[in-house]
Order: C-alpha cells, then sequence, then structure tokens
C-alpha cells in the first residue's frame, strides 16, 4: 500500500494510479471484508483519475456510484506541460501556517477562507522534524486540553482550601480563640500555578514545508490522466461530472454526455478546488444525485440541484 497520512511503506515513491487504486479497494476490504455495503466513489482532480481507475477494475464489487470533480483527459494532459514550472513558483518554505493558508487564498488556489484553514494544513510538514502538520495540531489540542484539565484542578484545590478555611474560622470563632487562621498559605497557591505554567504552549518559530514534493512524482502524470475519459464512460455505473466550466470537457466527453452516459453538473463561480470554494452547492449536487438513484430518500424540504451547464 502507498503512504497516506502518516503511514510509511517499503516504497512510498510508488503513487501510480495502479498503486493507489489498489490500495482504495484494499481499504474497502479491510473496513468491510467480503461482503461491503453500497458505495459511492467521489474523487477530486489527480483524486477522481484515482477513483475513475478504480470503478474501471472492479475493485468494489458494491460499487453503486462514480463521481468525478474537475479533472478532464485533455486538460489535464494540457496541463502537465506547465507543471513544473508551477511548482517551482510555489513558496517552498512558510514561515507559519497561517501564511500558508493566507498564500493559497492570495493565489488563488482556494478561494474559501475555511476550506483552506483544513485543506492547506494536510498538505504541510515541519521542515524542522518532518512531522506531519496535523499530527502538530492534534498534540497542541492534547495540550490544551491537559492545561485546561490542569487549571480546572487548581480551581477546585483553590475552592477546597476556601471551603476549610471557612470551616476553622467557625470553629475558631465558636471557641472565642483570638487567632486569625488564614487557607490559603503562599507554598498552597503557588503550587497549581507553578503546574499550570509549566503545560503552557512555548513561542514557537517553526516552518512549514510540502510534505510531498510533487515535483519527483512526474513519472506517473501520465498514468495518472491517459485514457480517463474512455475509462469514466466504459464503467457501468452511474456516473457524473463535475465541473469548474464547460470548456474543460474534451471530444470524447462531450460526444458521451450528448449520448447521456453521464450526468454532468457545472458551478461556473468556482475554482479547481470546486468542493472547497462551494461546500454547500457541492453537497447539494450531491445529494440530489444521491435522490436521482434512489441511494437516499428526500427529506420534505429537500430543494433538489437543477443538472446541467
Amino acid at each position: 500500500m502507498s503512504v497516506t497520512g502518516d503511514s510509511v511503506t517499503t516504497d512510498d515513491g510508488d503513487l501510480s494510479s495502479e498503486t493507489m487504486s489498489s490500495d482504495v479497494g484494499n481499504i474497502v476490504k479491510a473496513l468491510y471484508g467480503e461482503d461491503p455495503p453500497p458505495i459511492i466513489l467521489v474523487g477530486h482532480s489527480m483524486g477522481g483519475s484515482i477513483a475513475v481507475n478504480t470503478a474501471f477494475r472492479h475493485l468494489i464489487p458494491s460499487l453503486i456510484g462514480l463521481i468525478v470533480i474537475d479533472v478532464v483527459e485533455g486538460t489535464a494532459l494540457e496541463v502537465l506541460t506547465s507543471m513544473q514550472s508551477f511548482l517551482r513558483g510555489r513558496p517552498a518554505v512558510f514561515k507559519s501556517l497561517e501564511h500558508a493558508i493566507e498564500w493559497s487564498v492570495r493565489a488563488g488556489q482556494i478561494r474559501n477562507v475555511e476550506s483552506a484553514k483544513v485543506s492547506m494544513v494536510g498538505q504541510l510538514k515541519r521542515l524542522d522534524t518532518a512531522e506531519t502538520a496535523t499530527s502538530q495540531l492534534d498534540h497542541e489540542h492534547e495540550m490544551e486540553v491537559v492545561t485546561s484539565t490542569s487549571d480546572t484542578i487548581a480551581e477546585e484545590d483553590e475552592e477546597e482550601e476556601n471551603g476549610e478555611s471557612e470551616t476553622s474560622k467557625n470553629s475558631t470563632d465558636r471557641l472565642q480563640s483570638t487567632d486569625k487562621l488564614t487557607s490559603d498559605t503562599p507554598e498552597s497557591s503557588t503550587k497549581p500555578q507553578q503546574h499550570t505554567e509549566s503545560l503552557k504552549k512555548p513561542e514557537s518559530s517553526t516552518k512549514y514545508t510540502w510534505r510531498i514534493d510533487l515535483g519527483k512524482t512526474e513519472p506517473f502524470w501520465k498514468g495518472w490522466f491517459q485514457g480517463l475519459s474512455e475509462k469514466f464512460l466504459s464503467c457501468d455505473c452511474p456516473k457524473m461530472l463535475l465541473l469548474a466550466g464547460v470548456d474543460r470537457l474534451d471530444k470524447e466527453l462531450t460526444i458521451g454526455q450528448m449520448q447521456g452516459k453521464f450526468q454532468m453538473q457545472v458551478l461556473p463561480q468556482c475554482g479547481h478546488a470546486v468542493h472547497e470554494d462551494s461546500p454547500d452547492k457541492v453537497a447539494d449536487v450531491l445529494a440530489t444525485f444521491m435522490v436521482r438513484y434512489k441511494v437516499a430518500e428526500a427529506t420534505h424540504n429537500f430543494e433538489r440541484a437543477f443538472p446541467g451547464c
């Protein structure tokens, strides 16, 4: 299996469409065994290519739908000629996660800031330790939980000490003692504070770089997209192509669309990352697809997305 997330393999450099589509089939089998539930595959860009190859190779026996987002063979192959120049134009290092998110929006990679906060973090790793940014955030979240718990414990300790102090004071009053008791000694009041301060997140000057060197994946580029249109059209399950513009259609898909071989939906006010730029509209389109093919039942107030251009 090829590398995904924080996992490692004997050959992390094998990013061929055959290997990655096999990964999808193996994951489904590992999760559900030999009798998986009905599944709809959804893939964007290169992920759309992997989804098509998975469906084309019949790696998921219970596949009931295929949705490909903004990837077309002809356009993709044309773009590959300038891909190395595009990659060289990207920043190699980001001074912070915020800097990376800001760059992705300003450069037009993603038009939705909230989406960028999620997707950009997943593409980065620490420059010094190579730890993925997502793992780092998970650790920081755990630290925040521990710190919050420590603060709560400290407050409870103070309340208990104050309660004990009040009890002692009442007893002393009854005995008409002239000695005044104080419950908060310097030693007891500083311990929780010192413990809490030790858990506080230190100031960091951590820098980040890309998790995957896409330039090194060039040997696989053509294999991801060559023959994609023919494979997509030959898949025997219900299919939909979701695009950011009709100009992306190549000849084979244009003919196939005219013959009604697949459903097409265009969201023209989006960039290439259609599902990130307009997640609500994409969700409506996917829901309409499922209702149309009776995979799901519509609620009484469900409004179908009108298919077409």
